[in-house]
């Protein structure tokens, strides 16, 4: 059960940093797009950052035999 245990706590982790990436993306592309921050993103050519996609098929997680 050790190797399970260390694969949720991975995932978990992944999901973690996942979300505080975009979370900051979000934040970033707010103050591109208002006023007056847009005006210095505009001068020093700042623009919004896409959030995190997963590679497609990675949505399937591998499977493990513990056996």
């Amino acid at each position: 059960m050790n190797l399970q245990a260390q694969l949720e706590g991975t995932e978990n982790r992944i999901n973690v940093a996942r979300n505080k990436f975009n979370e900051a993306a979000r934040v970033y592309n707010q103050k591109v797009r208002q006023f007056p921050t847009k005006l210095v993103a505009i001068l020093f050519g700042f623009k919004e950052k896409p959030y995190f996609k997963s590679a497609e098929g990675a949505e399937t997680a591998p499977v493990v035999n513990f056996n």
